[in-house]
């Protein structure tokens, strides 16, 4: 593992492990998501990895999102956050390649927002998730605009207006998570899951993220228009890929294929 502060990285095979460990709850400064961003266009612009998980340090907290603390400290509330937003994820330009969340425990405010950053959550029972923001008298900006987007909107409107805790249980009952683990079966699963990934096709995938992405506010005959016309870049490079046709061969001939990413 690499130690980059409280940004700790691990490759493993065709995945990057990365741990945000900033005791005692994981709270994410300017500094560390400045690192954060840096560490996730990394493993966006390098071709040899193809999934990553983010998970936190420790048992008990995921994160506690921003750094209230640091900010009262030094009386001025910095925004330059980094390449990718808050935390490296929400706002990275495109990042076409799976992201899993394994969250160890209590996902509160930005951290809750880290993991709907993710594509894929799994969660240790132990975890719980709420949005305090409004307590405080500020915007949860990231969950206001995803978590409608991921659960139903009542639910959603529930949790952002009320500020209220939500377990595991409820979580994947809206499905939210998709899988509910004990603390010590967490990162087995979170890793079995991102080799199961990283064995796909990452063009596909490539496609599948950019199409959600930047199709979700248009009617679907603009989508398809925007696919069949290849306009989207990840489409277009999939459609004229060696993979397209590896693909096609490997199912003439009943075998495994070999996806080589172009």
């Amino acid at each position: 593992m690499t130690d980059q502060g409280p940004v700790k990285t691990a490759r493993r095979g065709h995945v990057l492990e990365v741990t945000l460990d900033r005791p005692k709850a994981n709270a994410i400064d300017v500094t560390t998501s400045q690192k954060m961003g840096q560490v996730f266009a990394s493993f966006r612009d390098d071709p040899d990895l193809r999934v990553a998980i983010i998970t936190g340090g420790g048992e008990r907290f995921f994160s506690a999102g921003w750094d209230l603390k640091a900010v009262a400290e030094s009386g001025v509330a910095d925004f330059n956050f980094g390449v990718g937003g808050f935390g490296g994820l929400q706002e990275l330009p495109g990042l076409n390649k799976p992201v899993i969340a394994a969250v160890n425990g209590i996902a509160v405010g930005g951290g809750f927002e880290l993991a709907l950053s993710a594509d894929l959550i799994v969660a240790a029972e132990n975890a719980r998730f709420a949005l305090p923001e409004i307590s405080a008298g500020t915007l949860a900006d990231a969950a206001t605009i995803k978590l409608p987007r991921r659960i139903p909107y009542h639910v959603a409107m529930d949790l952002l207006l009320t500020g209220r805790w939500m377990d595991t249980t409820e979580a994947k009952q809206w499905g939210l998570l998709k899988a509910v683990v004990p603390q010590d079966e967490l990162m087995a699963t979170a890793r079995a899951l991102a080799d199961l990934l990283a064995e796909g096709p990452p063009l596909v995938f490539a496609a599948i993220k950019e199409t959600v992405r930047e199709t979700a506010h248009l009617p679907v005959q603009e989508v398809f228009d925007l696919l069949n016309g290849k306009k989207l870049p990840t489409v277009k490079t999939l459609y004229e890929s060696e993979d397209m046709m590896e693909g096609a061969r490997a199912f003439a001939e009943k075998r495994k294929p070999q996806w080589k990413g172009r």
